[in-house]
């Protein structure tokens, strides 16, 4: 308990006790104690104005977006398909290419992660270009770790050009889940009528 509350209990305490005294003194009835709440009122009535704006917030916020359409797709799931499609791609290029045991510099590489890693990134890629809310969540996380991954990196930068790249690849990540978000809240909306 802070400070600030036991002194309020404290003198609620002698307002009691000054109140009691009063009334003994008169001769009447002393009323029944008064109990101190645990949270004060002003607080509480503060709590529900921020709880009644924040919830107006959210219903302006609510208003503004539109459903998606029957085939619609928003630019950053767009982005967020084609970027996925093509790290597909080199993915199961490098799982291909680990099968056939093409040299790589004397590295042994195993085809198994490569494998499950495309596999998982093909679906992701297939969910982002129907527009699925589990595709555009999947792809999140991925964006999540790379975020993770290069603020990290930038940690251990030694040359300006990794220091630019990582940079860049921080912000271009930070932007498209920024604008992914927003995507997320729209494909969340009950369809549109007429749609299937």
């Amino acid at each position: 308990m802070g400070s600030r509350e036991r002194k309020r209990q404290e003198r609620r305490k002698r307002k009691r006790r000054s109140t009691a005294r009063t009334i003994e003194g008169n001769g009447a009835q002393p009323a029944e104690p008064v109990r101190a709440t645990a949270t004060p009122v002003g607080e509480e009535s503060f709590q529900e104005r921020m709880a009644r704006r924040s919830e107006e917030r959210n219903v302006a916020a609510r208003a503004k977006l539109e459903p998606l359409q029957p085939g619609q797709r928003p630019t950053a799931v767009t982005v967020a398909a084609v970027v996925t499609t093509i790290l597909s791609l080199v993915i199961s290029v490098q799982a291909v290419l680990a099968i056939a045991n093409v040299d790589a510099g004397g590295a042994d590489i195993h085809p198994a992660p490569l494998i499950i890693f495309s596999s998982v990134l093909w679906v992701m890629a297939i969910g982002l270009w129907r527009a699925r809310y589990w595709g555009v969540l999947g792809f999140q996380t991925l964006l999540l770790l790379v975020l993770l991954a290069s603020a990290v990196g930038l940690v251990q930068v030694s040359t300006i050009l990794q220091a630019v790249g990582t940079t860049s690849l921080l912000i271009a990540s930070g932007l498209l889940f920024y604008f992914m978000i927003r995507a997320m809240a729209r494909i969340q909306m009950p369809k549109p009528p007429g749609a299937e």
